[in-house]
């Protein structure tokens, strides 16, 4: 089957079926699902956008709405994680997964799903080492902290993650595994992206989190998104056995959507051509969350997850056979997602905007049938009763722990893992920092501009849009022929000509462009990452 990937979103879901829709005109070519690889922007009303971490100016309502109100369906299957720019309150409501509006399916903070057959699974956020030990404590309405920490990834989904046995087909994760440049075209990647050297020659790019996720899961695909350029490796695994047979990953990173930036991949995925085409659940994924469940935390107390160490009398959370027996006849061995979207908050209205709408916690009907099902804890559930114990008791305590952490945020104990750049430590000419609006942000402002009703013609914007990435075939500087030769013999892209596009050299197509062909400049408005300020520097 084809399956589209895409990069980061950040909200623009009408131009990214758009493009699916004009590759289909052109070249017959239509994918039977989307998977993006975080940054979505599910943004419903103005509540949402209060919680989203980016400089007020950057929070636009976009169109996610439309299709959460039911004024347009997702013309495919599109299923998404989360980065670090996301209406973390909206996704929080569905810790493990769900429908955020009909045919669009959020994975949760971990998850694995199947369709026809494929396995796919992805963590959603970017890892931060000063949160990377807390549980899930964040709920709305956040403040300057939690904002962003809402988003930062927890060692309790790498914990289950790194629970699973059976195969990963494609999996996805926001930040890059650590280390995957050495694995490419390293040269090219530096041509393209000089600031980020430094971290690439020290090893501290991306994140460890999911570097090791990559080791352990050795999943035929792996796609990420965050850092805004396109980049393919090929990484072959080390075999622990004789016996084991080797496996290696191709993973391709892709950049944003705009105009002539690689953001789409089509990419072709063997398939059980007996299965149905509904989304299913993943029976060993479910028999991990159950076993998981009793370690779920919803504090802000660091602890480490159970290991072989002689401190825990169990370490291994592992599905058995039996346990992935029982949730097949708990469920009839349907696994069928159900369809059971409902509406939990208002829909923005452009006719009667509310700028001063208030974000709210929401427990999501969705998560409460899901946990019932399964017996497994409601996180927001969990967190409501200890936000209603903590006022009770008073916020004391609390006070009292943070003053005693150290200025990264960590207590007690260190973290495992010594350092912190999933992203960006250097200054990134890509990025908007929150400290350029001279001061702390204020959540209390956002912009409630809808997108145009009748934008301007698509093909007149995006006409010459570069739909199709580059082979994802690599050529490093480190000698890789041989890693390049298997990558391009895997038939992995589905390719479409520059020329059949256009036979013109592509031009920039974008507001305020003004003709401009000097020496190239970096712009405010080509900057849209757009990450908070803890994004940016080492914490």
């Amino acid at each position: 089957m084809k399956v589209a990937v895409a990069g980061c979103c950040h909200g623009a879901l009408d131009k990214m079926y758009e493009t699916l829709e004009l590759l289909q005109r052109r070249h017959n070519v239509r994918p039977d699902l989307l998977l993006c690889c975080g940054d979505f922007q599910a943004v419903r009303n103005e509540a949402d956008l209060r919680c989203m971490a980016v400089p007020a100016k950057y929070r636009h309502m976009q169109t996610f709405y439309r299709y959460y109100s039911g004024e347009k369906k997702a013309p495919v299957l599109t299923v998404f994680i989360g980065g670090n720019h996301e209406a973390s309150n909206h996704l929080q409501e569905l810790p493990y997964g769900g429908w955020v509006a009909p045919n669009i399916y959020y994975l949760g903070y971990a998850g694995v799903v199947r369709f026809r057959g494929v396995r796919i699974g992805g963590i959603s956020g970017i890892f931060k080492s000063h949160d990377y030990r807390k549980g899930h404590f964040e709920c709305p309405p956040y403040n300057q902290q939690t904002i962003r920490s809402a988003y930062h990834v927890r060692n309790i989904e790498v914990f289950k993650l790194k629970q699973l046995k059976r195969p990963i087909d494609i999996f996805m994760s926001h930040d890059w595994p650590r280390s995957i440049y050495h694995y490419g075209n390293k040269k090219q990647l530096l041509k393209m992206k000089s600031f980020f050297r430094q971290e690439v020659e020290s090893n501290t790019l991306g994140s460890p989190a999911a570097s090791e996720l990559l080791q352990h899961l050795k999943p035929t695909y792996w796609f990420s998104a965050h850092l805004h350029v396109k980049f393919a490796a090929f990484m072959q695994h080390e075999t622990n056995s004789k016996e084991e047979l080797p496996k290696a990953t191709k993973f391709l990173a892709l950049d944003k959507c705009l105009p002539h930036r690689d953001f789409l991949q089509i990419v072709d995925i063997e398939h059980d051509p007996n299965a149905g085409d509904s989304l299913e659940y993943d029976a060993e994924w479910i028999a991990v969350l159950k076993a998981t469940n009793s370690l779920v935390n919803v504090t802000q107390s660091s602890w480490n997850m159970p290991e072989n160490n002689g401190l825990h009398a169990k370490w291994d959370y592992s599905a058995t056979e039996e346990a992935i027996k029982e949730v097949l006849e708990e469920l009839n061995h349907d696994l069928k997602i159900p369809c059971n979207f409902t509406l939990t908050a208002a829909c923005y209205d452009p006719s009667k905007p509310q700028k001063n709408m208030e974000p709210v916690h929401i427990i999501n009907p969705q998560t409460t049938e899901f946990c019932a099902q399964f017996g497994l804890t409601d996180i927001n559930d969990r967190i409501h009763q200890a936000k209603e114990e903590g006022s009770v008791r008073g916020e004391n305590e609390e006070e009292e722990e943070e003053e005693e952490m150290d200025s990264t945020g960590s207590a007690e104990e260190p973290s495992e893992y010594n350092t912190d750049n999933s992203g960006l430590s250097s200054i990134n000419p890509d990025e908007i920092m929150l400290d350029d609006e001279g001061g702390d942000e204020d959540l209390s402002t956002c912009s409630v501009d809808p997108s145009p009703d009748h934008p301007p013609d698509f093909s007149a914007s995006f006409s010459d849009i570069r739909i199709m990435p580059d082979s994802m075939a690599v050529s490093s500087d480190d000698a890789m022929d041989s890693t390049n030769e298997e990558l391009e013999k895997s038939g992995v892209t589905k390719q479409v000509e520059e020329k059949s596009l256009t036979e013109r050299p592509l031009k920039r197509i974008g507001g305020n462009e003004n003709g401009d062909s000097g020496i190239k400049k970096i712009k405010r408005r080509n900057q849209a990452i757009y990450a908070a300020e803890d994004e940016d520097k080492t914490e």
